[in-house]
């Protein structure tokens, strides 16, 4: 190798690990802002917001403000992918930032019902939908920045760092939250809990300063350099890939019901059912989500040496499978060591079988000129019904009066198996799934 190679592979390299630190900070930012939403839903936004509704009412009416954020998402997938596919992934991830972190920012400084009466959920949801958009935008430019930079060899554990950005923005969220939650509560409720929010400012800062410190895609650039640019890129994801677009929607259900259950779900169950401490329940779903920052990186290895296919497909047989031992376990201990270790089976080792693969394998679906697009729709789309919907119909089957492990299982089994359909059969052996090229015919010049 020349020295003028081996400087080219160098600074190859290091542009390498630059993107993959750009991909995880900012999106780990981002979650935290979306997330940050998630848990103050599952503890105060039902008094703050929805003061006439009973409380777990009020919490049922605050998780669905909560969806609300999911409902956007897939717009922002579409806005976002449109513009990623034409000008590029680099810029996009910019404004999608800039654009979390003034939402989020924004709700820290809203007024309460006592205060402005309707108005002030009104403006929630507002705000909320903003974080949406943005985040619906965020996740396909962070990951094909990462798994477009890399070797084919290494792209799963490449595209798993934007996924650990998910565990990490929750662990933030959570730790912001619990430490606000440490000022005596008289305080906390009138203005303490707005701290984590106003917070974001900072974090965006931080993660604009790194990301405006990476270069484009190279197979972007490539695609640019050629003219392969599509004029309306969704639109020729959808004629290229209907399937794929499909496929990408069912494979994301188990995964985010997995996530959502043990991450925001949680909160509400065992403080209004086990009758456990909140700042307890906070710290369990944060070493939880620390635990799957190793754990996320490690699956998507994995796929990378087994493949995508079975790492993925194990942890959706896994997910049904404890689906009732995780709620008899916990019923019939009410211990909170024991909601520690049952959390982290479901969150630190199943969930990242799915998630871990997940974004290299929604990208290997779709080809370079409408892969922000496809696999943007896909994902946000699937995120709507896995995750948006998740809290609001945990809760609601808890409000049955069943009890939980009488009605939730069911509904966390159904998932699980649409999930391992849809990759059982995207990824099946003799399909030709990872996508091509459009053909020249099809290719409109930019």
């Amino acid at each position: 190798m020349t020295t003028q190679q081996s400087t080219a592979s160098a600074s190859a390299r290091t542009m390498r690990r630059r993107v993959v630190t750009a991909s995880f900070v900012g999106t780990a930012i981002e979650w935290y802002d979306f997330y940050l939403y998630g848990t103050a839903s599952a503890l105060i936004f039902n008094a703050l917001f929805f003061t006439d509704a009973d409380p777990l009412l009020g919490t049922i009416a605050a998780f669905g403000t909560f969806a609300a954020g999911f409902l956007a998402r897939p717009i922002g997938g579409i806005v976002f992918g449109h513009f990623g596919d034409r000008i590029g992934r680099k810029r996009m991830l910019v404004i999608s930032l800039i654009g979390m972190g003034l939402a989020t920012f924004l709700i820290g400084l809203l007024p309460t019902y006592q205060q402005i009466g309707v108005w002030a959920p009104v403006l929630l949801v507002a705000l909320r939908l903003l974080q949406g958009f943005c985040v619906g935008g965020e996740w396909g430019g962070a990951v094909l920045m990462s798994v477009e930079h890399e070797r084919p060899e290494r792209r799963g554990l490449a595209g798993s760092w934007t996924q650990a950005g998910s565990p990490a923005g929750l662990v933030l969220s959570t730790i912001a939250f619990g430490l606000a939650q440490l000022m005596p509560a008289e305080q906390f409720n009138a203005w303490g809990w707005r701290l984590p929010f106003l917070f974001s400012a900072v974090l965006v800062v931080v993660g604009l300063v790194i990301r405006l410190r990476i270069v484009e895609s190279p197979e972007f650039r490539n695609v640019e350099a050629t003219g392969r640019t599509s004029s309306l890129p969704i639109l020729d994801a959808i004629k290229r890939h209907p399937l794929n677009i499909l496929l990408t929607i069912a494979m994301c259900l188990a995964p985010f019901v997995n996530f959502y259950l043990f991450a925001t779900f949680i909160l509400t169950w065992a403080t209004t059912e086990l009758g456990f401490e909140r700042g307890i329940v906070l710290v369990i779903v944060a070493i939880a989500g620390a635990i799957e920052l190793i754990t996320t990186p490690l699956a998507a290895l994995l796929s990378d040496i087994v493949g995508r296919r079975k790492v993925f497909l194990t942890g959706a047989v896994l997910l049904a499978l404890y689906a009732y031992p995780f709620f008899l376990i916990n019923e019939a201990a009410q211990s909170e060591l024991v909601l520690a270790l049952t959390s982290v089976v479901g969150l630190s080792l199943i969930h990242p079988l799915m998630y871990g693969p997940m974004a290299t394998l929604f990208a290997e679906l779709f080809s370079p000129e409408v892969r922000y697009s496809g696999a943007s729709l896909g994902y946000q789309i699937g995120a709507i019904f896995g995750g948006g919907f998740a809290p609001m119909i945990l809760t609601a089957l808890l409000a049955t009066g069943l009890g939980a492990s009488v009605s939730i299982p069911p509904y966390i089994i159904i998932v699980s198996v649409l999930t391992f359909v849809a990759v059982w059969f995207a990824t099946r052996p003799g399909r030709k799934w990872e996508a091509e090229p459009l053909p020249d015919d099809e290719r409109i010049a930019a």
